[in-house]
Order: structure tokens, then C-alpha cells, then sequence
């Protein structure tokens, strides 16, 4: 059984080659990789399959430009290869019978996304049979998953109108929320958020939930973004919320309990960690960790981490459960779970001396391992 880390980024891809890094990186390993590109539509896509051990690999399409990066597309590429090996562990962490996906769109939403653009993606997942299920991500919504299903039967998180779960972010939300309250409940032998101080950075399709959930349980909260418009929808929400300039002024503010990255990966690194004054790190956004080492610069800083595949994992609960008749009080009930299972993984963390992403790696790796070998 490897001890593989998830939060790993592929990268030189652009120096070895992706063939290298598919096939001769121990952060490879994936079954299948597709370059998608219609050019009617403007389509330029990247499917990655990391796992199907456990069933068909089950991941959200995310729709970005990656306008900052000297390649975009090998950027999109190390993306959706991270993105694919996360999920593998997180639907083995969420107990459901489904291995790793993910799928992005290369490209500004805002500019490019069409109807056409969305049938075309949906006729490559299609091409698939069934080997990847698709769903909504970060730029992608429900109603573009309704398009997509025009063309893709292998599609959830469409709206309930035509047969789907809707929203996936609010089981991804709820999620988080009881992995704060395990965090919690570990840390400081209450799972009460009353009176706790959380800094949310991002509050966006899930952040923005995450917030009303905790206003609810009596937290104290204070948000960042980079979006005005985003941050306004939570002071119109709860006017009483307090408001970091940038993320560096978030996690460095004075009382902060618990600190929850809810935007894109890579938000717990060398420049960041050192920074924070959170007791516990619990948060909606994908690969946190920036590098292996990550985990164990915080476990020295004292701070409790809740691996993110595991408290995230409401939402992919929430779409799974769409493939056999979606029920929301059968999938919240799923979701609610993610309680006990942080609690399961800080106690495993602490039995054998490990940062508790390498005891949730472990527990992952085991049950892929275990359905792998009958």
C-alpha cells in the first residue's frame, strides 16, 4: 500500500512531459487522461480518470482560465490531474462506490461559455461510457450541467426541474460545518461553535453557505475575497460580519479559533502557514496543502488540520446520490457522517504519531486497496 499523497502537484510537465509524469512519477498513475478540443465551439478540455477500483471515477468539471499562468493549458492539465487523484480518496473517505474524476475547461467563463461549447464537452464525457460521471465545479452551475446532460446521461448536479440534486454546494457546506464541529470537539472538547471566531477566505458558491451556517450556530465570522460582489452578498446576509482586506490580513488576525480556505488550492504553503493564529484549519476548497511537508509544518505549529477530500465531501455525496433517485434527507443524513469520520481520522493521527492527512491518506488507501485485491 503506497502512501500517496493527494494534495501532491504534478508538476513538470512541461519539461518532462506529460508522458513522464502519467507514467514514471509516483504522483502518476492515472488510468486515463483526455485531451478534449472542438473548434466549432472553442472547446479546449482535459478529463482525467485517476481510479476506478472502487466504480466509475466521479469528479465536478471546473470551467478556468488560468490567465495567470505562463501555460495555461499544462496548468489546467496538472489541475485536473491533481483534482482526479483528490477525488479518488475522497469518495473512498466518503464510504461511496465510485473512484476519482475530473474534468476542467480551459478558458474564461465569463467569455467563452456556451451552450454549444457545453454540448460539445458533453459528447466527450459521453464518448467515455460511463467510466467518468460528471458534475459542477468551480465556474460550472446546475444549469450547465442540464446542458450537458442534453448530450451526456453520465451527468449529476443537474437541477431538480430535469431529475437532478441541484446545488451540490450545500451538502459541501454542511459537510465542512461538521468537520469544524469534530475539529472543534477535538480540540477544544466541545463540538459548540458559539462564540468561536472563523475566518472564511472565499465566499463564493460554498463559503457563502458556510457562513450562514455558522452565523446560525453563534460563531463569530469574518470573510475575505476577491470578488466585491461576493463579499457584499454575505454583508447583505449578516450585516454583523467583519471583513479582511486580503487573506494574509484573514489569517493573521489576533483570535482567530478556526481558519477555512474555501476558494482554489494551494492556500496552506511556506508563506501562509507560518502566518496563521488558527487553532484548526477546516475548510471547503481542494488541495490545500501546497506540498508534501505542508501537514507536518502545521502539526508543528500545533494546528489541527482536517484533511479537506474528507470534510468536503458533502457535495460529491449529494451527486452520487442523484444517480439512484436523489433523496436530500438520505444524503444530508450521509453527509452528517463526516462528523464522526474527522473524529475517527484525529483519533488514528494520534494513536500512531501521524498529521491526520497521512491517517486519512491511510484510511483511504486501505479501502481502495481492499476492494483492489478481491
Amino acid at each position: 500500500m503506497t502512501d500517496v499523497r493527494p494534495a501532491v502537484r504534478v508538476d513538470g510537465l512541461g519539461e518532462a512531459g506529460v508522458l513522464d509524469a502519467l507514467f514514471h512519477s509516483d504522483q502518476g498513475g492515472h488510468e486515463q487522461v483526455v485531451l478534449c478540443q472542438d473548434r466549432a465551439s472553442g472547446l479546449k478540455a482535459v478529463i482525467a480518470i485517476h481510479s476506478t477500483t472502487l466504480g466509475p471515477a466521479l469528479g465536478g468539471t471546473r470551467f478556468h482560465a488560468y490567465a495567470d499562468e505562463a501555460r495555461p493549458e499544462e496548468a489546467a492539465l496538472r489541475d485536473a490531474l491533481n483534482l482526479a487523484r483528490g477525488m479518488s480518496y475522497k469518495n473512498a473517505m466518503a464510504g461511496l462506490e465510485h473512484g476519482g474524476g475530473k474534468a476542467v475547461i480551459i478558458g474564461d467563463p465569463d467569455l467563452i461559455k456556451t451552450e454549444e461549447l457545453l454540448l460539445a464537452y458533453g459528447r466527450f464525457v459521453a464518448a467515455l461510457g460511463g467510466r467518468y460521471v460528471t458534475a459542477c465545479d468551480v465556474g460550472t452551475y446546475v444549469a450547465d450541467m442540464d446542458v450537458v446532460a442534453r448530450e451526456c446521461r453520465w451527468t449529476t448536479g443537474r437541477s431538480p426541474e430535469r431529475g437532478g440534486a441541484g446545488d451540490s454546494s450545500v451538502l459541501t457546506a454542511f459537510g465542512v460545518f461538521q468537520g469544524m464541529r469534530a475539529s472543534a470537539a477535538h480540540r477544544w472538547g466541545s463540538p459548540d461553535l458559539t462564540g468561536r471566531t472563523v475566518g472564511v477566505a472565499g465566499v463564493g458558491k460554498v463559503g457563502h453557505l458556510l457562513v450562514d451556517l455558522l452565523v446560525e450556530a453563534g460563531a463569530r465570522v469574518v470573510v475575505t475575497d476577491v470578488r466585491d460582489e461576493a463579499v457584499r452578498r454575505v454583508l447583505s446576509a449578516h450585516p454583523g460580519t467583519a471583513v479582511a482586506a486580503s487573506t494574509n490580513e484573514l489569517i493573521a488576525t489576533p483570535g482567530l479559533d478556526i481558519y477555512a480556505p474555501c476558494a482554489l488550492g494551494g492556500a496552506l504553503d511556506d508563506t501562509t502557514v507560518p502566518l496563521l493564529t488558527a487553532g484548526v484549519v477546516c475548510g471547503a476548497a481542494n488541495n490545500q496543502l501546497d506540498h508534501p511537508g505542508v501537514e507536518k509544518d502545521l502539526a508543528d505549529r500545533g494546528i489541527l488540520y482536517a484533511p479537506d477530500y474528507v470534510v468536503n465531501s458533502g457535495g460529491v455525496i449529494q451527486v452520487a446520490d442523484e444517480l439512484h433517485g436523489f433523496d436530500f434527507a438520505r444524503a444530508k443524513e450521509k453527509a452528517a457522517l463526516i462528523y464522526d469520520t474527522t473524529l475517527e481520522i484525529f483519533a488514528r493521527a494520534e494513536a500512531e504519531g501521524v498529521p491526520p492527512a497521512v491517517a486519512a491518506d491511510r484510511i483511504a488507501e486501505h479501502r481502495m486497496a481492499q476492494v483492489g485485491t478481491r
